[in-house]
C-alpha cells in the first residue's frame, strides 16, 4: 500500500477500520485469555476519558506538563506502597513490563559495575521467567544463565546457587511466573542474592496489581515484594491488573539511591540537558493519565472487589478442569494463571477444537498445556467454556499442528 493521494473520508475510513476490526479477538465477550485485562464499563468510561484529556501531551518533558509528572509521581508512590516500599524506596513509569524489566537488569549491571567492577556481567533466571529478561540480556550485554525448575514448577534455589559466580549481577524470581502461574520461593532467592552482594529482580509484571488484593482478602501468597530482604527491584505492570489502557508499568526500587542508574542524562550536544529515566525519549501522556484514573477510580476496595471476582472465578475453573476426565492442571498456581494438560490427550488438538468454538487459549510446551489468565471479564463465561471443554475432551480429534505461542 502507499500513501493516499488524497484523503478518505472519515466514514468511509471508520467503515473500513470497523471492517478489519471484526476479524480481531473478541475480548468483550471473555474469549481471550491474555492480552486484554476487562473491568467492567465503568472502568472503559474512566479510561476513555483519560485518554481523551491527553492524546496530544508529551511525557517527555514534566516541565511543560506538570500534570503529568503530578501523576506519574502518585501512580509510583501508590505502587511503591502497595509493594511494601517505605520513604526510601522510589521508581519511574514506563510502558510496559518488558521495558521495566530492562530497567531493571541495567540498574543491576550499571551497579554493578561502579561498585564491583564487572565488565562481563552474568544474570541468572528461572527458565520460565519472561522472556524480556533474555531481551535485556542480548539489549545489554549481560550472560543469560537459566536455572531449571522443580517439579513443582518453581525454580530450584540450589541450582540457581550453583549457578552464581563472581561476575553475577542479577538473580531474578518471578511471582508468578507466566506459563504456569506459580511464585517462585522469592525469600531463599533474595536471600542467596543478599549474601553474595548481588541485586534481585521480582518479576510482579503479572502480579503486582493481583497479589496484594487477593493477601488482603485472605488468599494464600508467598512473600514475593519489597518485605523480603534482598529484593532490590520489582515490576509491576499497571496494564494488566491493575485494568489499566496499554502502555502503563513501574519499576519500583526499594532505594531510591539505585534510580541514579537507571536514568539517563546528556547535555554533549546543542541543545542542553536532556534526561530520561527509562528506554523511551517522547512517551505518550495517555497511559500516564489513566493508570492515575483507574487507580484512584477504583482504590483499594475497588480492586479488592475485582480481586475477589477473579478468585471466585478461578476456582469455579480450576474445580471445573479438575473434574474432567484426563486433564489436569499443571503445578499448584498461586493467583490467576494456570496451564492445563492431559498425560493421555493430545492437547493441541484439544486446544484446535476450542480455537473452533471461537476461544483463545495459547499453547506451551515442557509441559504441553492450554493456558488461562483469568480476568473479572470471564465470571460470566465459565459453564460455556467448561462445556465446550469437555466437548473438546470427547471429540478432540487430531491437532492441526500449531505450535506453541506467546500470545
Amino acid at each position: 500500500m502507499k500513501l493516499p493521494k488524497t484523503g478518505t473520508p472519515s466514514d468511509d475510513l471508520f467503515a473500513r477500520i470497523n471492517e478489519m476490526k471484526a476479524e480481531d479477538a473478541d475480548w468483550r465477550g471473555g474469549r481471550t485469555w491474555s492480552l486484554i485485562y476487562p473491568a467492567g464499563e465503568d472502568v472503559d468510561e474512566v479510561l476513555r476519558r483519560a485518554n481523551e484529556l491527553y492524546v496530544y501531551e508529551n511525557a517527555l518533558n514534566p516541565f511543560r506538563f506538570p500534570s503529568l509528572r503530578h501523576m506519574e509521581a502518585d501512580v509510583v508512590a501508590m505502587t511503591v506502597d502497595m509493594l511494601g516500599g517505605d520513604e526510601r524506596s522510589s521508581g519511574t513509569m514506563t510502558s510496559g513490563g518488558t521495558e521495566s524489566i530492562l530497567m531493571g537488569v541495567k540498574t543491576a549491571r550499571d551497579l554493578a559495575l561502579v561498585e564491583r567492577s564487572i565488565t562481563a556481567p552474568q544474570m541468572i533466571a528461572p527458565i520460565s521467567a519472561h522472556p524480556a529478561f533474555a531481551k535485556a540480556a542480548k539489549y545489554l550485554g549481560l550472560e543469560l544463565l537459566q536455572a531449571p525448575l522443580r517439579a513443582d514448577l518453581r525454580v530450584d534455589v540450589e541450582e540457581v546457587a550453583r549457578l552464581v559466580g563472581p561476575n553475577t549481577v542479577l538473580i531474578v524470581g518471578s511471582a508468578p511466573n507466566y506459563p504456569h502461574g506459580v511464585i517462585d520461593p522469592i525469600e531463599e532467592l533474595a536471600a542467596l542474592a543478599s549474601a553474595a552482594g548481588i541485586s534481585f529482580h521480582t518479576d510482579a509484571c503479572v502480579g503486582g496489581f493481583i497479589l496484594p488484593f487477593l493477601e488482603k482478602i485472605g488468599h494464600p501468597v508467598p512473600p514475593f515484594d519489597f518485605r523480603v530482604p534482598g529484593v532490590t527491584t520489582i515490576s509491576a505492570d499497571v496494564h494488566k491488573y491493575g485494568y489499566c489502557t496499554k502502555g502503563a508499568s513501574v519499576i519500583a526500587h526499594r532505594d531510591k539511591a539505585t534510580l541514579d542508574h537507571q536514568i539517563f542524562l546528556y547535555d554533549q550536544w546543542p541543545g542542553g540537558l536532556y534526561g530520561s529515566p527509562a528506554l523511551a525519549g517522547a512517551r505518550p501522556a495517555a497511559p500516564i493519565a489513566a493508570a492515575w484514573a483507574v487507580m484512584n477510580y477504583l482504590g483499594e476496595e475497588g480492586y479488592i472487589r475485582l480481586a475477589r471476582v477473579i478468585l471466585d472465578t478461578v476456582n469455579r475453573i480450576r474445580t471445573g478442569i479438575n473434574g474432567i476426565d484426563q486433564l489436569h492442571i499443571w503445578g499448584e498456581p498461586d493467583a490467576t494463571l494456570l496451564a492445563f494438560g492431559s498425560e493421555d490427550l493430545d492437547i493441541a488438538a484439544v486446544g484446535d477444537f476450542m480455537d473452533d468454538r471461537g476461544w483463545h487459549l495459547d499453547r506451551q510446551e515442557n509441559p504441553r498445556a492450554l493456558h488461562m489468565m483469568v480476568t473479572p471479564n470471564h465470571a460470566k463465561i465459565v459453564e460455556q467454556f467448561l462445556g465446550d471443554l469437555r466437548e473438546a475432551v470427547k471429540n478432540p480429534g487430531t491437532s492441526r499442528g500449531k505450535e506453541a505461542r506467546y500470545s
